[in-house]
């Protein structure tokens, strides 16, 4: 048998750790994207000889004039060991085509990142993951309809995929992490510059656990507008479909869902009030072709993902707590006011009141009216 060579072992990870500022170098450089980054991989063989090479020999492989400019300008004045110290001083994950946790998913669209800058984890699960993207000025109808369609996708084992931004991004990425699911944000800024700065304690809940936020952007960069356009084409592709909830006809949903058709995926909107302004981007997407759903039942049975665990059914089901627990064993099919709930539970009204949140986001219980509630099932 073998031995373990520890020091041929140990040169490989120091390879690996160098090519890593050499990706970074080249996130940094204007003009440099996807495919003039993988035109270089391929003419030099890895990244670290194509940062080292010849003016010359760009301009021989046919590098543009301004990206040569900006790469020699980069190369004289970035401190390589310097960025990529500040990326692991943030505790930030660095992958990059190469690397074996990059999504596969990402991988295969056209313009996929070349790097992308991660907190919290990926799972295995998020391989089913579907996007829920809207407009910032949601209505009580979109606000009810993206807790509904998030909190029920979620009881099946989906990801939920979204921008971290105002209105519905917030909505689906919180009612994930609040009923135990999982949750990605893409961000438009560096993973330093959450945006909008309400959501830094969101954010925190999504990277505890409960999912990764990610980035191409390195750290630093702001939240800008020209950011966002590119960021969305990576909510799709991370995807297996995108579902419009509420949207204006400019949205950056639309765009979401334009790199979705460009990417093959399919796009979901939910019907809207025709004299609503933020209901005229999904109503137009699907006059356009898109799905029309009502639940995220048609999200589910179109993408074949019906068929969930069992074992995960009946854990969502169970009760989490013991004020969870107390109040199923007082509800029924028949309507109960809130005041006769809290009185036959003995429980402070607070916490009676967040508890009946949590069950209603879990769709164990239903509020029908009038502050009376039921059981869903």
């Amino acid at each position: 048998m073998a031995l373990f060579d520890l020091s041929a072992f140990l040169a490989m990870v120091e390879c690996l750790m160098r090519q890593m500022r050499y990706w970074l170098g080249f996130n940094m450089v204007p003009g440099i994207g996807s495919a003039k980054l993988a035109a270089l991989v391929r003419q030099f063989g890895d990244v670290e000889t194509a940062w080292h090479a010849d003016i010359a020999e760009y301009e021989r492989m046919g590098l543009d004039k301004r990206a040569v400019k900006n790469l020699t300008a980069a190369r004289q004045s970035l401190d390589l060991d310097q960025q990529w110290a500040r990326v692991q001083k943030a505790g930030i994950d660095l992958l990059h085509w190469d690397t074996a946790d990059y999504p596969a998913a990402l991988k295969a669209i056209p313009v996929s990142p070349p790097i992308l800058f991660k907190q919290g984890a990926f799972a295995p699960a998020d391989q089913r993951a579907i996007a829920i993207v809207g407009t910032r000025r949601v209505s009580n109808y979109g606000r009810q309809m993206t807790r509904d369609i998030t909190a029920a996708l979620v009881r099946s084992g989906v990801t939920i995929v979204s921008g971290l931004a105002r209105g519905v991004d917030s909505i689906a990425h919180q009612t994930a992490v609040e009923l135990g699911g999982r949750t990605i944000g893409v961000l438009g800024s560096g993973l330093d510059c959450i945006y909008p700065p309400e959501n830094r304690q969101l954010a925190a809940q999504i990277i505890d656990g409960r999912g990764a936020l990610i980035s191409e952007y390195m750290l630093g960069v702001q939240p800008e507008a020209k950011n966002f356009p590119p960021r969305n084409r990576i909510i799709s592709g991370l995807s297996l479909g995108v579902i419009v909830i509420e949207a204006g006809q400019k949205s950056g949903a639309l765009i979401t869902a334009r790199f979705a058709d460009d990417q093959h995926k399919p796009v979901y909107a939910l019907p809207g009030n025709v004299t609503s302004l933020v209901s005229a981007g999904p109503n137009h997407l699907i006059k356009q072709g898109a799905k029309l759903i009502t639940s995220a039942a048609d999200v589910l049975d179109d993408l074949n993902l019906e068929r969930i665990s069992q074992q995960q059914a009946v854990q969502m089901a169970l009760p989490d707590s013991a004020e969870e627990a107390a109040l199923l064993a007082h509800l029924t099919h028949e309507p109960i006011h809130l005041d006769d709930l809290i009185r036959q539970a003995g429980l402070p009204p607070a916490l009676v009141s967040s508890t009946l949140t949590m069950l209603e986001l879990k769709g164990a219980v239903q509020q029908v009216g009038g502050m009376h509630y039921v059981l869903r099932r």
